[in-house]
Formats: C-alpha cells, structure tokens, sequence
C-alpha cells in the first residue's frame, strides 16, 4: 500500500465488520520529540512525523449509530461521547493512528472494544456537544475517567468553531486523513484495521479552555507550545476486520 494522507481513502473498505457515524469532532494537537512518543510504541511500529515532530492529538466526538452493515444501529449501547488520546504511526509503509486511550461513558463497549479490537477503553462521566453562543459554535467537553482505577484522568475542553476549510494543507492531512488503525493482542502480535469514509470537512477552530491530564495518563510529557486546533461536523464510517495480514 502506498503511504498518502490525501483526502480520499486510497483501498476503501468492501467487507465491513461495523458501520457508525463520527460526529462534531475535536482535533487538539501538540508537538513531541518522536522520541518521547517513540518509547511508549509496542515493537513493530514507528511514530509518524511531520517537518521532524511526532503529534499527540487529543480528539472529542460524538460516536452515533454503531452496527453491522445492513442492520439496524444497536440501541443505546451504540451512541456514546468518545474522546481519545492518539499518535501517528507506521508499519511496512503503513500509516495509521495508534491509541493511547479511549474515554466513553458506556461499560459494555469499554469491555467489547478491548476483548475483540484490544483497544484501552476507558470507563467514566463524558460529555461531548456543540451549543450556539451567539452567531458562533462552541464544543464543550468534559471527561472524568472512573476506570480503569489507579489512575486519576480528566479533561475539561471548550473550542469555537471557525470557518471551513476549502483546501486543507499537507499538515492537516497528515493530521486527519488516517485509513486504518494499529492495536496490539494479548500476545503482542500487532493488528491493523482499515478504515473508510467520504473526506473529512473541516474547519478552524480556536481553543478557548484546555485543562486535560489524559494526555499525561497515557504516559507522556505534559504538553507544551501551541495546540493546534481543527473541527469537523463528521464522516460516515465504515471499519474493517482488524488482521495481521496487513502488518506481516
């Protein structure tokens, strides 16, 4: 496969395993040495950089209708605020995002999504919406991680919305434009899922108020220097089988 951050998914996904739909998604980026974020990585993957800095992005959305192709969504336990703390990597000329952690308030999905995707959900209080503040859209955010215990985690986020962005640059490409993910079993044998949906629309935006720990939860350095921040109404998501066929 070649390596692309285009906007258009490069092999999308013929045999979906779930169907969902992201919604009003936060992307807060910060700048890391790779080799701080190198060092937190299984065997096997590399961190992904631009212009030499890795990115760890924090990014809040609304998680809708999650489901089987050609079957209705699953009731409540399929629409739930997500908010996860992820990094950039690659594999065998393979990008894709890696997860730190993955905060939702739903119990039964925090334990589906680590037995079958062994993805580090995390369960506790989240809320993730978009309100109207005069002529001006604002994303509030708030997380209080409950589980798994040992480690206190939260996030409180409030972002404007800005304007659309009509061309979107090789950065924010390199930031958005991902088409599969990287997990690691129990047997430390590394999986990649692909992923395919339509181009994502997005927008400026502007942090207004930033006070996480969840960064720092997942092991890194508090952040430092400016974050950067995109918005995007959202995508329809399609998600393959996860598989070390693609990896090995």
């Amino acid at each position: 496969m070649i390596r692309t951050y285009k906007a258009e998914c490069p092999v999308p996904v013929k045999r979906a395993v779930m169907v969902q739909t992201w919604e009003n998604l936060v992307y807060l980026h910060w700048a890391y040495e790779p080799e701080q974020v190198q060092s937190l990585l299984p065997e096997g993957l590399l961190v992904d950089t631009f212009a030499g800095n890795a990115y760890v992005g924090l990014i809040p959305f609304q998680m809708r209708g999650i489901g089987v192709p050609h079957l209705p969504a699953v009731p409540y336990f399929g629409t739930f605020p997500e908010v996860n703390v992820r990094t950039y990597v690659i594999r065998n000329g393979i990008p894709g995002v890696w997860f730190f952690s993955l905060d939702i308030n739903r119990m039964l999905p925090t334990f589906v999504a680590r037995t079958t995707y062994s993805l580090p959900y995390c369960f506790g209080k989240v809320s993730h919406g978009v309100q109207q503040v005069g002529s001006t859209s604002v994303v509030e955010t708030l997380v209080q991680r409950r589980w798994p215990r040992g480690v206190e985690a939260s996030t409180q986020l409030r972002i404007e919305v800005g304007n659309t962005i009509a061309a979107p640059s090789d950065f924010e490409h390199f930031l958005s434009a991902r088409w599969g993910l990287y997990s690691q079993t129990h047997n430390k044998k590394i999986r990649y899922a692909p992923v395919s949906h339509e181009p994502w629309p997005l927008h400026r935006a502007t942090a207004l108020h930033v006070d996480d720990s969840l960064v720092q939860a997942a092991g890194l350095p508090a952040p430092t220097g400016e974050v950067h921040a995109l918005f995007s109404p959202g995508v329809s998501v399609r998600v393959g089988s996860p598989s070390t066929k693609f990896v090995e």
